[in-house]
């Protein structure tokens, strides 16, 4: 919209920010075990976590007729309860909503209205009308500024005018703003009506979606008497929940259990989470020493290598191995613990336990290559180079991967090599100048057309997309 200057479309389509992001409530990736050192907001890595995540979401997307494979799901390091799609093709889970559902449904009720946004394709429609939108606004202020300038022919007041300049400013802005949020609250109640279907189709209930969306409605309830009903973009809670209950106990699967492999999981999920994330007094008012369920055990284990020493840590996690020796996650904490306290060579084992059971795990692969790496053992170096370029397949844009793989290819002199894998790195952690700086380097001494001249190619001719 070329005739609106940017500070005159900010204000026109504050209230219309759902463009980039639909909400349930109003670079490089750290994993979890870090994120607790990084800005609130950023992404985080599990694979445990994002695993539950993909099997609470994939038979929604397939009763969505959408692909699972094609939606990619990223974990928030945020304690508010949120989720939301972005791009069409992204859900984005904050944290703070896996902990605070005190059942799987009450999240996969969030996850299947955020589904309906994606097979709705509400973002691409909002663009669409946006778009449509600015050009009634342009035409309006058009029209606008032709009326103030019939004032001033007339011979009229300043004062007159300068009301009519306000107007023609205002009203078009007011009349468009209220049409988008008209527009969003109607997809916002077409997603819930989705989401209950997919849960249906999936003989799942939709009691914890409704539970979920009445505690946002019961905390909204005092402020919403003050609102404009037509200046939100979220349908207005009395109106929201009274269809979602309509909705909900129509289904035949309104009184269906949560599934107890899905109830497990989510417990671990939430003591992972709380353990990693939150100190060591709030983990030990969390799971106290009386609670001995395996999710609590869970908890002081992880809390323990973090705020205590490695042995009690070490023993603390030998015993979860020794009660589910299949599972790949207790190896992989055992290795992980064990690498970030400096004995990466006593890490590789658990870590090559954990891949025997998660062979396409790439971020249990990556740990492992890193391991590999910080042993210092250049005969460990061929081993590191498969394991980094098996977790690059499955993970190809983390960077840390690719950082490693530089480190290998340098200690066994392969030098162009690794410049690519350096380029790479910088590539996906948006470091575009340095990233092509490398690629080119490297293209210098590589054979034309050898996969690694390839993909040094493809970073120099790399064009970052513009931004409207």
């Amino acid at each position: 919209m070329p005739l609106l200057d940017s500070k005159r479309k900010s204000s026109l389509f504050r209230a219309a920010a759902l463009a980039t992001a639909f909400s349930v409530a109003s670079a490089s990736l750290p994993t979890i075990a870090s994120a607790q050192s990084k800005d609130r907001l950023s992404p985080v890595r599990d694979a445990e976590i994002e695993e539950l995540m993909r099997d609470y979401t994939g038979p929604l997307l397939r009763a969505a007729g959408l692909d699972p494979t094609a939606v990619q799901i990223t974990l928030i390091n945020d304690f508010s309860f949120n989720a939301f799609v972005a791009n069409g093709r992204k859900i984005f889970i904050n944290l703070g909503a896996i902990v605070d559902s005190k059942t799987p449904n009450m999240l996969i009720g969030v996850l299947a209205h955020e589904t309906g946004h994606i097979a709705g394709g509400h973002l691409s429609a909002l663009r669409e009308k946006m778009d449509a939108a600015g050009t009634r606004a342009i035409i309006a202020m058009l029209l606008g500024a032709a009326a103030v300038a019939g004032a001033a022919a007339s011979g009229a007041g300043g004062n007159t005018i300068a009301g009519a300049a306000n107007a023609a400013v205002s009203a078009p802005q007011s009349i468009v703003q209220r049409d988008l949020l008209a527009y969003v609250r109607a997809q916002e109640q077409a997603a819930d009506q989705a989401g209950v279907s997919y849960l249906t189709k999936t003989g799942q209930s939709g009691k914890g979606m409704l539970e979920t969306f009445k505690g946002f409605a019961d905390k909204s309830m005092f402020t919403a008497r003050f609102v404009d009903p037509y200046a939100v973009t979220h349908p207005m809670p009395q109106e929201r929940i009274a269809l979602l209950e309509r909705l909900v106990n129509a289904s035949p699967s309104v009184n269906a259990p949560d599934k107890p492999d899905f109830i497990h999981r989510h417990a671990m999920a939430r003591a992972k989470i709380i353990a990693f994330m939150r100190g060591a007094d709030s983990v030990a008012r969390a799971y106290p020493a009386s609670n001995t369920t395996l999710p609590a055990r869970y908890a002081r284990a992880i809390s323990a290598y973090r705020f205590g020493n490695i042995a009690d840590a070490q023993k603390q996690i030998d015993a979860l191995i020794a009660e589910q020796p299949g599972n790949p996650y207790f190896w992989e904490l055992k290795g992980q613990s064990l690498l970030e306290a400096g004995r990466p060579r006593q890490a590789v084992e658990p870590l090559r336990r954990a891949i025997s059971i998660k062979p396409k795990s790439g971020l249990i692969r990556m740990m492992l290559g890193e391991a590999l790496v910080a042993t210092g053992d250049n005969a460990l170096l061929d081993q590191a180079l498969t394991e980094l370029r098996q977790a690059t397949a499955y993970e190809p844009s983390a960077p840390k991967a690719y950082r490693n793989l530089a480190v290998a290819y340098g200690r066994k002199g392969m030098n162009a090599e690794a410049d690519v894998a350096s380029a790479q790195s910088y590539f996906h952690s948006g470091d575009y100048t340095t990233a092509k700086q490398l690629a080119a380097r490297a293209k210098s001494q590589l054979k034309v057309g050898s996969p690694g001249w390839l993909r040094a190619d493809d970073i120099v001719n790399f064009r970052p997309p513009k931004t409207k």
